[in-house]
């Protein structure tokens, strides 16, 4: 649909003629004057030329005004996913990450690898979220504020290497991190999805101390422990099969997220990894539709570029200086 969005500067129309008609005109004889007494203006187009001008002027003075109101066609509504939530994701880096106990398309690979490649396509589901990405070890760090923008956060998953952060794992402070953040929003919904493999390490706030922060500032947190039971390794005398995962603090996640009233998941490979992910997704359903936005195209660049061109069509030289015999 065409429309202008100042459809009041139209009132501006008249305003040529009203200048006209109150300005005292030009005396005869200030408006020029020669610098040599034999040189004279003689009509350089005739009547027709003269005749013609101020029509263009009319039309380009129209064509400025109807710039200036900034035509516009606006699209039909579309309706824009906003769900009021706010999603934080804080993902372990340390040391034990580099495992390779995980596999992913019928290939081995490491735990934080299989992490990547599925919560990349959890952040694709959640368009309409705020969210953000805490990465920890050793310590803590806040490397995505909450935005709307996935894919930076998907981004800044997909650049990360394990050890980044350190070795060790403090499990505490991520969870305070995500929730100063959290807590700032006037959110409906903020929710932190926390990843890791070990048990907490480091830091200088206990998990459990974080978890009771968390529920007074109405966070809920999901938790999931990653890596499998069983893994078959070179040994000495032979190859043997151990638990990598012997050091997940499985109690620890689940109390979190019973504190919280959220939920923990046990991924032993990456298809539980992804089903931990879609069940996030329908416990934490999006909005069927949000509030429309109507999409707009500015055209006031053609009536501007017309406007011109008709001024300098009016403007081309119509007197022409000729010599007269003294």
């Amino acid at each position: 649909m065409f429309e202008f969005a100042w459809p009041w500067l139209f009132l501006l129309l008249p305003l040529p003629w009203l200048l006209r008609r109150w300005l005292p005109p030009t005396l005869p004889g200030q408006a020029l004057h020669l610098p040599q007494p034999g040189l004279h203006l003689a009509a350089a187009g005739g009547d027709a030329v003269r005749s013609v001008a101020p029509w263009l002027l009319a039309l380009s003075w129209l064509c400025l005004v109807a710039a200036a109101a900034r035509p516009q066609w606006v699209g039909p509504p579309q309706p824009q996913q906003r769900s009021g939530r706010a999603l934080m994701l804080a993902v372990d880096l340390s040391g034990s990450m580099r495992t390779p106990d995980m596999e992913l398309a019928g290939q081995p690979v490491s735990r934080f690898g299989a992490v990547k490649a599925i919560a990349g396509n959890f952040i694709d589901r959640r368009r309409g979220d705020e969210m953000g990405l805490v990465l920890f070890g050793s310590q803590a760090f806040l490397v995505t504020p909450l935005t709307y923008d996935l894919d930076a956060v998907r981004a800044q998953l997909q650049g990360v290497a394990v050890g980044l952060a350190g070795t060790e794992t403090a499990i505490g402070d991520a969870i305070a991190i995500a929730v100063k953040r959290l807590s700032a929003l006037p959110q409906e919904a903020r929710v932190l999805v926390l990843l890791t493999d070990g048990v907490n390490n480091a830091g200088s706030i206990t998990p459990l101390e974080a978890a009771r922060t968390a529920k007074a500032a109405g966070v809920r947190i999901y938790t999931v422990g990653i890596g499998a039971t069983r893994m078959r390794v070179p040994g000495f005398f032979g190859s043997q099969v151990i638990n990598p995962s012997a050091d997940l603090d499985a109690g620890m996640l689940t109390k979190i997220a019973d504190e919280t009233g959220g939920r923990f998941f046990r991924a032993t490979d990456s298809d539980q990894l992804a089903d931990a992910y879609r069940t996030i997704d329908a416990l934490e359903p999006m909005p069927q539709q949000g509030p429309s936005l109507r999409p707009r195209r500015e055209w006031f660049i053609w009536p501007l570029a017309t406007a011109l061109l008709l001024w300098l069509l009016a403007g081309l030289p119509r007197l022409r200086v000729r010599e007269l015999p003294a």
